[in-house]
């Protein structure tokens, strides 16, 4: 068994490398996004909160799985054209940045109002006030769903297999299917099991970090 695991091991680490490529990009550029998204929403021009709310309900009202199928297999239809991990990513990046959109956008609604006026009597302009008093603050509020969303992210990255990409899962299934055996798939299984630890690990760090607002 050991042996058969060993063989196994160069495939899980190929499709492991997808796994993390398509998830840490996401990560890293679905997160500002989410911010921008978030004020837009909060925006007190209507035409903008409108166009920003609508974006955010058909990104969280499709499944993921049918919006990296349109921006593969639908986009080219009107000229637009991406190779499969592109498609991908752009998928990926736009879902979740409405999804952590609407995290912070709670976030920073619960922020009391105080906190603006305190921040207008010191003197801050409003970029500074938000950037130094208000987002440390909804971090703070919302990490919890941030962690929750991150580990979710991790998961979904199996999803590009619909695309025909070798991630982690895809490359569990055909050597399980190729060799008759579960193992492969507990392997995998196995795989997530730690990267969620990690992750887990991670935020919970960075909640204690955040310890001194309290």
């Amino acid at each position: 068994m050991i042996r058969y695991i060993y063989i196994l091991l160069p495939s899980m680490f190929d499709g492991l490398v997808t796994t993390l490529k398509v998830f840490s990009i996401t990560f890293i550029l679905s997160f500002p996004l989410g911010i921008i998204i978030s004020m837009g929403r909060l925006s007190k021009v209507k035409i903008v909160s409108k166009i920003t709310e609508l974006y955010i309900w058909v990104m969280r009202g499709t499944p993921l799985m049918l919006q990296i199928v349109f921006v593969f297999f639908g986009l080219p239809i009107v000229g637009i054209t991406f190779n499969r991990f592109t498609a991908v990513l752009v998928a990926f990046i736009l879902n979740y940045g409405a999804y952590f959109g609407e995290i912070f956008r709670g976030g920073i609604e619960s922020i009391d109002k105080g906190q603006y006026e305190a921040a207008y009597a010191l003197g801050l302009t409003p970029y500074k006030t938000f950037i130094w008093i208000i987002l440390p603050q909804m971090f703070k509020i919302v990490l919890p769903s941030i962690a929750n969303e991150v580990i979710t992210l991790a998961k979904d990255t199996s999803l590009v297999y619909v695309v025909g990409i070798g991630e982690l899962l895809r490359a569990g299934k055909i050597a399980s299917n190729r060799d008759v055996s579960l193992i492969p798939l507990a392997l995998v299984g196995l795989i997530y099991l730690l990267l969620t630890a990690i992750l887990t690990r991670a935020f919970n760090r960075i909640e204690r970090s955040y310890s001194y607002y309290e």
